[in-house]
């Protein structure tokens, strides 16, 4: 609508000069009633006779307004931010879920989004909501949780490349929350519970490995320095004492032990 060059036509400009002559007689009354003033962050979309007056919008500042030819649309350029309400989706993986979700837009052409659309922040809303759905029912409930963000490009992109003959500009898009079932909260806490418990045991085994290693060297340390291990033995002593004092540890090499089980053997 805003490419058509079509002129009004002969009765029109007959109109049009009736109404001008309209506001000469009536000067300096009527020109109260044709100044109209548009706000900074405003723009006017002028129609004369049903037709819109210039493809650019009028705007801001002061603007002149024929009586009976001339009407006018204000539209707010300001950004607006527009909550998508929960929406029941189910995933790919045949999980439902709730999701809602943050839209930012401005309108940057003011004659599209009047003579494009009938209501242009309805029908945002409403295409916010249908793309929300359509993106996310493509996606798992995992890459749904941990992909946040990436989602949310994809829906600005979407928004965006379809608002454009609308003269919309999508700026943003957020997911705010992901409401799951209760019964897949508790098997998903489940799964990550064993899944730490796996790992707690994986490293306990690794630990008792390296521990094995260090015993094995400290053997062979021990082996090579016979005085090293009653050392040993006070230093054991010395840590039992600090701990608790009423433990008496009397140490006996471990060859008597050999002995006596030799002995036995013999009898």
């Amino acid at each position: 609508i805003a490419d058509r060059r079509e002129g009004i036509g002969v009765c029109g400009w007959i109109l049009v000069s009736l109404s001008f002559l309209l506001v000469l007689i009536t000067f300096p009354i009527s020109i109260w009633a044709c100044i109209k003033v548009v706000r900074d962050y405003e723009r006017a979309v002028v129609f004369r006779l049903g037709r819109i007056l210039s493809k650019k919008a009028k705007g801001p500042g002061m603007i002149l307004v024929l009586p009976c030819t001339d009407t006018f649309i204000k539209v707010d350029l300001r950004m607006v931010t527009c909550k998508i309400p929960p929406q029941e989706i189910l995933t790919r993986d045949a999980v439902t879920a709730q999701v809602d979700g943050v839209v930012n837009y401005r309108i940057h052409s003011a004659v599209s989004a009047v003579a494009n659309v009938t209501d242009v922040h309805s029908a945002t809303l409403l295409l916010a909501q249908t793309t929300l759905r359509n993106v996310l029912g493509t996606r798992s409930l995992a890459q749904l949780l941990a992909g946040r963000e990436e989602i949310a490009h994809s829906i600005q992109a979407t928004l965006d490349s379809a608002t454009k003959q609308w003269g919309v500009k999508v700026a943003r898009v957020e997911i705010k929350d992901i409401r799951i079932p209760m019964a897949m909260q508790r098997a998903m806490a489940a799964e990550a519970e064993a899944a730490r418990e796996t790992k707690a045991k994986v490293v306990a085994a690794e630990g008792e490995k390296n521990a094995s290693k260090a015993l094995q060297k400290a053997s062979m340390v021990l082996a090579e320095s016979p005085a090293a291990l009653p050392l040993r033995y006070l230093q054991t002593l010395t840590a039992v004492a600090a701990q608790n004092n009423s433990t008496i540890v009397f140490p006996l090499p471990i060859n008597m032990f050999g002995s006596l089980g030799q002995k036995s053997t013999r009898g």
